[in-house]
């Protein structure tokens, strides 16, 4: 009997021993991770736009935290308008901007520019220039680390950004906007396939939007928000809009479309501004520089290299409308004098409101490469700065090969995808493209690019 007891002594003994292992081990792990930093090369200013309000404004990366122990971490991005992020809000989804919850793996988290808007609006930020709160200001980020799900959190120096919300600019009395309206279909975008819906913009007039866009031999329709909730075709081809009616037969081109809701009606003209001359294509011996239209100005921009010679602009690549300038003082002058140019890289902008245009020397980003023009055998497919940082390129025919993104038909700068994950890479991996037509949209303040396969 006294032996049993011994035993069971013994026994309970090396359970009262091995718990308090446990109890040391659990209060180990529970200590503060070590490392716990961002690593991303973050910019010294975010220009945010809503119009972009679905692009990647950055990419949060960081190393492996440590723990002291091999165990599972799981991240959150967490952000704030104070400084001591006093103003952060657990569980709301404001301040809670993402976590690797889905793939453990991954050492990034995406914020997109809608994410970023939203906090600067809680920052007192607003893009109107008639209103006394600002457009520039300060916003906060940091890293949660945590063992699992809910394990005790470890958290990052507090980062701060400094960000912009561009300005929207009056136009003719009001500020034009980007409109909810967009142009769908095998002629635009594969019906949604590849990339978002061609632009429409508020007008001077209610319920009355314009798209400038160029189509491929297809059909379109016209929907609300990206999405079928809402969309107008055209059942008997005569210019009236039918809720969820017919598609809409079209060539390729380059089109200004009208969209009047308040009369249900839409209109559809051939119409572009290219710019022509000794000084750019032979006088037509090749199509003329497209220009793309800036909302926010009001106004039509083209990024091009030009050689010595002169210049005009000229509609849907024809002489039945075109501008000179007789004076050479920055005047639009319906059929005037050629333009004197000489050989640069530059940014043209025509403004019909004020009747005068710009030509000013710029850094031109184009398409260079195999899938292209065998790496710099033709000049690169230009790409126009539309908005600060922004720059939109259509429609580029690619081939099976590979491309990268550089300045002015010269190595000193130049982007690719190291990772093939959408993110500019300065000096990065080549680009890996098919045969195709493409939309081409890159975003050097997000350092992010999109190619839209469209055909």
């Amino acid at each position: 009997m006294k032996k049993l007891k011994f035993i069971l002594l013994a026994f309970i003994t090396v359970v009262s021993f091995t718990a308090c292992e446990t109890d040391d081990d659990l209060e180990f792990v529970a200590n503060e991770a070590e490392g716990v930093a961002f690593n991303t090369s973050f910019l010294e200013n975010y220009v945010l736009n809503s119009a972009v309000s679905a692009n990647l404004a950055e990419r949060f990366t960081w190393n492996n935290a440590d723990f002291g122990v091999p165990t599972n971490i799981t991240y959150y991005l967490q952000g704030a308008t104070a400084a001591d992020f006093s103003d952060y809000v657990a569980g709301d989804n404001l301040y809670d901007l993402g976590s690797n919850t889905a793939n453990p793996e991954a050492n990034e988290i995406p914020v997109t520019v809608a994410q970023m808007l939203a906090l600067a609006e809680v920052a007192g930020l607003d893009n109107d220039p008639d209103t006394a709160e600002p457009n520039t200001g300060t916003l906060y980020f940091r890293l949660m680390a945590v063992i699992g799900n809910d394990g005790l959190p470890s958290y990052s120096e507090i980062k701060a950004l400094n960000v912009e919300l561009q300005e929207q600019t009056s136009v003719g009395g009001g500020g034009f906007m980007p409109a909810t309206w967009g142009v769908v279909g095998s002629g635009y975008n594969d019906w949604g396939g590849a990339g978002p819906d061609g632009q429409f913009y508020t007008t001077s007039e209610a319920d009355v939007y314009v798209a400038y866009v160029t189509l491929i031999d297809g059909e379109i329709k016209f929907r609300e928000n990206n999405e079928w909730t809402n969309d107008f075709g055209d059942n008997d081809a005569d210019g009236t809009l039918d809720a969820g009616g017919s598609n809409i037969a079209v060539t390729a081109g380059t089109y200004k479309i009208v969209l009047d809701i308040a009369s249900g009606t839409y209109t559809m003209e051939a119409f572009s501004w290219g710019v022509v001359g000794s000084g750019y294509n032979d006088w037509g011996a090749s199509p003329d520089a497209k220009f793309y239209y800036d909302y926010t100005t009001d106004t039509f921009k083209v990024g091009v290299q030009l050689v010595d010679g002169e210049i005009k602009f000229r509609q849907n690549n024809e002489w039945t409308t075109d501008f000179g300038d007789t004076g050479a003082d920055g005047t639009l002058d319906g059929g005037g004098d050629n333009i004197a140019v000489t050989a640069g890289h530059y940014a043209i902008t025509l403004d019909f409101n004020a009747g005068t245009y710009t030509i000013e020397s710029t850094d031109v980003w184009g398409i260079v490469g195999s899938g292209f023009n065998d790496w710099g055998a033709s000049p690169d497919f230009s790409l126009t700065e539309v908005q600060p940082g922004i720059f939109y390129g259509d429609i580029a025919t690619l081939l099976d090969g590979e491309i990268k993104f550089r300045a002015n038909n010269d190595w000193a700068m130049d982007f690719g995808d190291t990772g093939a994950d959408g993110t500019l890479d300065s000096g990065g991996d080549n680009i890996a493209v098919t045969a195709g037509l493409y939309r081409v949209h890159l975003d050097t303040t997000s350092g992010t690019y999109m190619l839209n396969k469209i055909q």
